[in-house]
Order: structure tokens, then C-alpha cells, then sequence
């Protein structure tokens, strides 16, 4: 058998010893950190591939499907999904989650028109171009939430044309959601007869749902398809993420494969066995009642981390119910350190679950020393924050 030669193991050694120090810094975007897969890690052994429809058993039978099954159970239950009208399957992420419901809704109105706001996830924009989708973008309120004034003005302007609403619940920079109260009423007002609401919960859907957080968003909002992330609030070593959409417009898409012995429904065909177990280990293991517990945890960081940064003079703030705290931006050598997202001069921490008050009392003592540092050359202060 071969093996590594020493240049080769000391190269991997020291990329795995970088990885685990740069992981101490991580509080600029919205990952879980704070899992421990060890039960599962004789898994890693085994080829697990859930190719195919989660609910159709396949050929190929090396895989997790029966743990899919239950995890999609409880999401659909989470999500209030329409009894024996709801269907999904654990995705690669929120962004095959997008194009999975921007598929659906393609596939019941092909002449339909893709409203977004300006603040939603870039993945949007790239599904809506491989979809060959029209598409128009709604400006956004200033703390990142759709601009309903102008999303009416729109609708009006396009009311013969099906609209397909995506509504962010948890925008990628300041964590705004999208009230679909709001939407339906623009709807009802304007007589819109065809529309198809997905939703992008990738970020905040979870926790949201679990502590029944306003705006709501479910299926018994008018939701026809929600995309969440596994690996944001839940935690897994590898990216994931699941997608419900009503059963009877799913139908419309699909075809059985002889091969696999199963029907192709899915975006991607063969997927990821390992992170349904993930999912469904994490939610056996915590419950109910401890994600819940998970949420408001990561909450009162959240609001310990503007308590912080307002002390030392920074003007920090957060949407109502949001882990994601905005500030002005910090240099970018303290960006760099905490791997800290930044758009238009403002930068963010996001509360995940696995953030610490030590990490944030660092962060803050950091941003203060470069502050206090700053004081005497107001000019530069300017530039860095």
C-alpha cells in the first residue's frame, strides 16, 4: 500500500493545525460550531449515497434514507407543512434549496416573473440565470427588509404575469426577514390570481420557527416551498440543508431511472448519505426543548455582543429576534483575523450557536485597542471603521 511521503504528511499536519487555530476565530458567519459527530465517525467508512427520491426506496441501498425520512418528518412538522401534502429532501445547502423551489415554481408558471430584494443571498440571482427566469429586484428598507412600497409599484406595473416571490427570512448582512403578511395583502390588493411564494430560511428559519418568532413564515403562511441550512444553526462538519415544497406541485417534476431503481426528483441525483445523519443525531440528541434552549442561548449572546460594542462607543445594533449583530467596519486586519463579512462599510458577528462571550470580550477588547489607537488621527479613524 502507499503512502504519504514525509513532505506530503508535513504539508497536510500543518494545513489541519491552521484549520483547527483559524477555527478559534470564527464569528463572522453563520456556521455552528459546537457539534461532536464522534458517534458517527465509523460512518466515514462506508460510501452512504441517498441517490434519488428520499421517499422511494432504491437499488442502491447503501444509504440513509430511513434517517432522512424522520428528519424531513420533523421539519415538515416544525414548518407546518399541509398533512400528506408536503415532500423534500436533505440538499447540499440553502442555495440548492433556492433553486430547488425556484425550479418547482418554474415548472407550474414558466412565463412567471422572480421578485427578490436587493439583500437576498447571491445564490438567488445565479439559480434564476440557469433557470432562464425573468426576473426584477425589489429595493430594500434600510434594515435590509423588502421595500413594500415598491414591491406594490412592481406588482402593479407586471399583474398580468405570475409572480414568484422570494421572501428572505434572515437576509445575509443584517438578518431581516421578509413579513409574508405583508406580501399577501400586496397580493389580495392587486388581484394577483397565480403566485408561488418560496422561501429562503436558510439562516434564521430554525430558530425562528422554534420560537414561534414574528413575522411567521410556514407553509400556513403561504409558504409553497421553504429552503433551510443543517450546517448554520444545527451544526455539521459538512455543508447541508433541506427543502419542503407541497407534494402535488413536486409531482409535477420527476422520472423513474431503471438504473437506480428509483425516481430522479431531486437536483442533484446522488447525494450526501452522511449529513442526513447529522441532522437527524443532532435533533435525537438535543430535542425539542434543547434547540429551543440552543436559540435562546445564542439570542442573549447576540444581545450581550451589542451590549459589548455599544460600551466601548461602536453604534452596533440588530434586526428584533436576530443573531446577527451590524456595526461599522473595523479594520481590515481585524476582519481578516475573525473572518468578519463586510459590505458597504458594515461588517457583522453573527451569534451562532459556538460563539463564546470569551471570543466576543476578545473581539470587543481588540476593536477597542485599535480604537483608543485611532483616537489622534481622526482621518484614519474615519477610513477604518
Amino acid at each position: 500500500m502507499n503512502h504519504l511521503n514525509q513532505s506530503d504528511r508535513t504539508h497536510l499536519h500543518e494545513y489541519m493545525q491552521k484549520a483547527t487555530e483559524r477555527s478559534k476565530y470564527f464569528i463572522g458567519y453563520p456556521i455552528a460550531r459546537d457539534f461532536d459527530y464522534s458517534e458517527l465517525y465509523p460512518l466515514l467508512e462506508l460510501p452512504l449515497n441517498n441517490v434519488g427520491d428520499p421517499q422511494v426506496e432504491s437499488t442502491y441501498d447503501l444509504n440513509s434514507r430511513s434517517l432522512e425520512q424522520e428528519v424531513l418528518a420533523f421539519f415538515a412538522e416544525l414548518f407546518k407543512a399541509p398533512e400528506n401534502n408536503w415532500w423534500g429532501y436533505v440538499t447540499n445547502g440553502g442555495s440548492e434549496g433556492n433553486l430547488y423551489g425556484l425550479y418547482v415554481a418554474r415548472e407550474l408558471y414558466p412565463t412567471g416573473i422572480v421578485y427578490y430584494s436587493e439583500s437576498t443571498h447571491y445564490s438567488v440571482q445565479k439559480n434564476i440565470q440557469l433557470l432562464n427566469l425573468r426576473s426584477i429586484v425589489i429595493r430594500t428598507q434600510e434594515n435590509g427588509e423588502m421595500d413594500y412600497d415598491d414591491l406594490r409599484q412592481m406588482l402593479q406595473m407586471h399583474r398580468d404575469q405570475p409572480v414568484i416571490m422570494l421572501a428572505n427570512i434572515g437576509t445575509t448582512m443584517t438578518e431581516a426577514k421578509d413579513d409574508l403578511g405583508q406580501i399577501q395583502k400586496i397580493f389580495r390588493d392587486l388581484a394577483i390570481k397565480n403566485s408561488y411564494i418560496h422561501c429562503d430560511a436558510a439562516l434564521s428559519g430554525t430558530y425562528s420557527a422554534l420560537l414561534k418568532l414574528n413575522p411567521g413564515f410556514d407553509f400556513t403562511y403561504g409558504a409553497d416551498s421553504i429552503a433551510i441550512s443543517g450546517h448554520k444553526f444545527i451544526g455539521s462538519p459538512i455543508p447541508c440543508g433541506l427543502v419542503l415544497v407541497k407534494k402535488n406541485y413536486k409531482e409535477r417534476i420527476g422520472r423513474s431511472i431503471p438504473y437506480i431503481g428509483t425516481v430522479d426528483t431531486t437536483i442533484t441525483g446522488s447525494r450526501n448519505g452522511h449529513s442526513p445523519i447529522f441532522m437527524w443525531y443532532a435533533i435525537k440528541k438535543m430535542g425539542k426543548n434543547g434547540l429551543i434552549q440552543r436559540a435562546l442561548a445564542a439570542l442573549a449572546m447576540a444581545n450581550y455582543t451589542v451590549e459589548k460594542l455599544n460600551s466601548i462607543g461602536v453604534k452596533a445594533w440588530r434586526n428584533p429576534d436576530a443573531l446577527t449583530v451590524v456595526f461599522p467596519q473595523p479594520s481590515y486586519k481585524l476582519r481578516q483575523k475573525w473572518q468578519i463579512a463586510t459590505e458597504n462599510g458594515k461588517s457583522h458577528v453573527i451569534c451562532m450557536p459556538g460563539v463564546t462571550q470569551e471570543q466576543i470580550d476578545q473581539f470587543v477588547s481588540e476593536l477597542e485597542a485599535e480604537l483608543n489607537e485611532n483616537t489622534s488621527t481622526p482621518n484614519r479613524l474615519l477610513s477604518s471603521i
